[in-house]
């Protein structure tokens, strides 16, 4: 859900919501402002994304079967702040957390989803469930920020961090609101033209409900109760159903079938820029198949999934660990070897951008990455390539979105994203 995903929190709000997550392109990209730790997967700077992209990269080698490198492991348990919250990114981790560390519910969120898989970090995980329901809003929801109003793909995010630890989201009540109950404020009404079925980011200054494919995304797997890694659910239909007032399963099936309409005609999601032409978005569609496959059986997601196996290798080298683990959660989805997803090994690709996994999954990044590489290439020679220039406009994007102040996806994961 990338970044979807945010100042500290519009760069990596940008970024969850991916979530992509919180992905700042590699290159072209400044120099990183810090060292890159070499626990820590990727090699762009990691201030707005270190602990989105580790927890998603340990979750997605989790989810293959792969064992992480432990001190990989130990690198995201000592971003912990002592109240049990983590930030983006803290380069010294032995300094107390302080008013200027920006805790977020994102990052915590996704770092629960990956040490609750892992086990072992038991404290460390209920100290962050007990910080992110002391941070639950009186609707029931959670903004990316504590006290931030709610959105739909925080809250999605944090009831995946619940249902992750056996926790029902059910019963994590504030103000007599749980978070599904949040989550439903969201969605569009079925007689909503175009976005009828989706879910808004959250409401316009005016009230008003925006279809967005990043946050409908979000909202299908989070009224499903799912987090960043799905099953593929029993085959249904994608129609919308409820009214004004549907049941949490009719609007994850409203926003399935927003997200099928969405991708129908050229097989993904698209980002809009501010200066720069609409452009495919490789991580909100990961997200989107995922969705899909999880609502409505692995078959639903067929059209999306094929084009990023086309088309999705360039991103994900462009764009690192958390793009890789992002394709690796639409292959577990849908059934798919993320050992050969379009040609492309994405195990090994992941593996090649950290330290290595125990036992036999250890990286050879020369020869993995060289061979699909090549691959790619030879696809782009033929005219698959249709992310050229994405980016540098995307990073471009992020900056603007920096420096007006706006707060989130990327959550930021916000940016807000149109299919």
């Amino acid at each position: 859900m990338n970044v979807r995903r945010r100042s500290a929190a519009a760069l990596a709000a940008i970024a969850v919501i991916g979530a992509a997550a919180p992905a700042v392109a590699a290159d072209p990209s400044p120099s990183p402002s810090v060292s890159t730790p070499s626990a820590l997967y990727g090699t762009s700077d990691p201030t707005y994304d270190g602990v989105w992209r580790q927890s998603l990269a340990l979750l997605a080698q989790h989810t293959v079967g792969v064992i992480p490198s432990p001190k990989a492991v130990d690198w995201l348990t000592g971003q912990q702040c002592a109240n049990g919250a983590f930030a983006s990114f803290r380069a010294d981790p032995s300094k107390p957390c302080d008013a200027k560390v920006m805790v977020d519910t994102n990052n915590t969120a996704a770092a629960v989803q990956a040490l609750a898989a892992l086990g072992g970090r038991g404290d460390v995980v209920e100290d962050a469930l007990t910080w992110l329901k002391s941070v639950q809003n009186k609707d029931g929801g959670w903004g990316y920020t504590p006290g931030g109003p709610s959105d739909a793909n925080s809250t999605s995010v944090v009831i995946g961090a619940l249902t992750a630890t056996g926790t029902d989201p059910e019963k994590v009540v504030k103000g007599g609101k749980s978070p599904y109950d949040a989550l439903l404020t969201f969605a569009l009404p079925c007689g909503k033209g175009d976005g009828a079925g989706a879910f808004a980011f959250q409401p316009d200054k005016n009230g008003e409900l925006a279809a967005n494919g990043d946050a409908t995304a979000a909202g299908v797997l989070g009224a499903l109760g799912k987090g960043l890694v799905a099953e593929p659910g029993k085959t249904a239909d994608a129609a919308c159903a409820g009214g004004d007032a549907p049941t949490r399963e009719q609007a994850a099936g409203n926003g399935a079938a927003y997200l099928a309409k969405a991708v129908a005609e050229d097989g993904h999601l698209t980002s809009a820029l501010a200066g720069a032409a609409d452009q495919p978005d490789y991580g909100n569609t990961a997200d989107a198949v995922v969705a899909l496959a999880a609502q409505g059986g692995a078959g639903k997601a067929d059209k999306p999934l094929n084009w990023l196996k086309q088309n999705s290798a360039s991103w994900a080298k462009q764009s690192g660990p958390a793009a890789y683990a992002q394709l690796i959660f639409a292959a577990h989805a849908t059934g798919t070897d993320p050992r050969d997803f379009g040609g492309t090994d994405l195990v090994a690709q992941l593996n090649a951008t950290g330290p290595s996994p125990q036992g036999g999954e250890a990286r050879d990044s020369a020869s993995a990455s060289d061979e699909d590489e090549k691959k790619a290439e030879d696809k782009e020679d033929k005219g698959d390539k249709d992310d050229s220039g994405f980016g540098v406009w995307w990073f471009v994007g992020v900056c603007l979105v920096f420096g007006i102040g706006i707060g989130f996806l990327l959550s930021g994961r916000t940016r807000k994203q149109q299919p």
